[in-house]
């Protein structure tokens, strides 16, 4: 079986065809700028890389010219798109509509529709995304995968908020958590690793990139994380400031002349580590200014290190322990010496790495436990798109639309 994983920006389209038999790659690719003149697509297939100059105008135009390139003798790797045994969306926001994988339909569109406040900027992509896929392919299943789903298994303690209830009645004003298919796909292959079935283990995932979360996984189900209503929430991020004091917002909003959204904007898109540093978006470029002994680089790094194992001992208390630390996604893959200070805070917990491998692991799967260590640690670089192609081929058994007081069989 053949799968096409799909995540749709707002002005951006990634997909990679995988094939289930062996769960390998057969093409992937990015179309950037969607609705500008200069869009273009980058397609990798067979080894090699193919950019393509076209301008689309919206969702349908690029979905239906990476479909175009998915079935060319040349670039592609079917000949006609029935051969696609479905097709995978990456869908941010599910609320409390939905708890599971779920098979599109109509019913789920709407769903994903009112879910549209609480992710403004990522579910509205989502929606065009799926129908342009509908309306160019409309005999193929569809499933929708959510980045809220995996914690829906919180407990209502750990996800209410302390505010008038009424807010949580009326407008689900809650934790969500986000990045919940990187959690499950790391924290199952942390379990094969240790060669544990992963209902006997306690594991800590700390994905950490330009989004970043930490998740606690207890028994397989996600207990704790730090994101949410929104993916602003939690530890702070490349651009994005996390936790704050809630008077924090309104001090500077009445200081600034600020609206909603313009404060919005700041604490998405300026605050952070580039807010601190001053540098850049990525961290890489905040990392060479630190170790040119910039301080607001340093500075920044420092409060990106400490907020993060603060959370991860967070994430501890909710289990009452914890077997496993995880690290994915671009810092937590590739930074070493943020891997060892977020590590060095946590040696109270058990755990300590060998800080000589550590620096020789870069974007590859290792275990970097110290020999004394009572938490094992490993570095496992995440997969969403195969979790998402595996919900794809196996939603027949076990997904479910779950509503408030009742829960129906898609």
């Amino acid at each position: 079986m053949k799968i096409l994983v799909l995540n749709s920006g707002s002005s951006s389209l990634k997909y990679q065809v995988i094939d289930m038999e062996t769960e390998t790659v057969l093409a992937k690719g990015y179309f950037e700028r969607i609705g500008q003149a200069d869009s273009f697509l980058t397609h990798k297939v067979k080894g090699e890389v193919h950019k393509f100059e076209h301008y689309a105008k919206n969702h349908d135009k690029a979905i239906s010219f990476v479909l175009s390139r998915l079935t060319n003798p040349h670039y592609g790797v079917i000949k006609k798109l029935e051969e696609l045994g479905g097709i995978g969306h990456r869908v941010v926001h599910g609320g409390e509509k939905f708890a599971n994988p779920v098979v599109i339909t109509d019913e789920v569109i709407k769903g994903i529709e009112e879910c549209v406040d609480l992710a403004p900027l990522h579910n509205p992509a989502a929606i065009l995304g799926i129908k342009a896929c509908k309306k160019l392919a409309p005999n193929i299943k569809m499933v929708a995968v959510f980045d809220t789903a995996f914690h829906q298994t919180l407990e209502k303690d750990r996800y209410i908020y302390p505010l008038p209830y009424e807010y949580y009645e009326k407008y689900g004003v809650r934790k969500y958590g986000f990045h919940g298919t990187s959690h499950q796909f790391v924290a199952n292959r942390a379990a094969e690793l240790v060669g544990k079935d992963i209902k006997e283990l306690k594991i800590i995932n700390c994905h950490l990139g330009q989004g970043a979360s930490v998740c606690a996984i207890q028994y397989g189900k996600s207990v704790e994380t730090s994101m949410g209503l929104t993916p602003l929430g939690g530890i702070s991020m490349g651009t994005r400031s996390g936790d704050l004091d809630p008077s924090v917002v309104t001090y500077i909003m009445k200081k600034e002349n600020l609206k909603p959204d313009e404060m919005e904007k700041i604490l998405n898109k300026q605050s952070g580590a580039y807010g601190i540093s001053g540098v850049s978006v990525d961290f890489r470029d905040i990392e060479a200014e630190a170790a040119a002994e910039d301080a607001r680089s340093i500075l920044a790094l420092d409060n990106f290190h400490y907020l993060a194992a603060s959370y991860v001992a967070k994430c501890a208390v909710a289990m009452n322990g914890f077997d496993i630390l995880t690290f994915t996604a671009g810092v937590g893959e590739k930074g070493q010496d943020s891997r060892e200070a977020i590590c060095d805070y946590l040696e109270v917990l058990g755990v300590k790495i060998d800080k000589e491998y550590n620096q020789k692991v870069k974007g590859v799967e290792a275990e970097i436990t110290a020999k004394d260590a009572k938490v094992r640690t490993f570095v496992i670089p995440t997969n969403e798109e195969l979790m998402i192609a595996r919900a794809v081929r196996d939603v027949s058994k076990w997904t479910k639309i779950v509503q408030k007081g009742q829960v129906l069989e898609s």
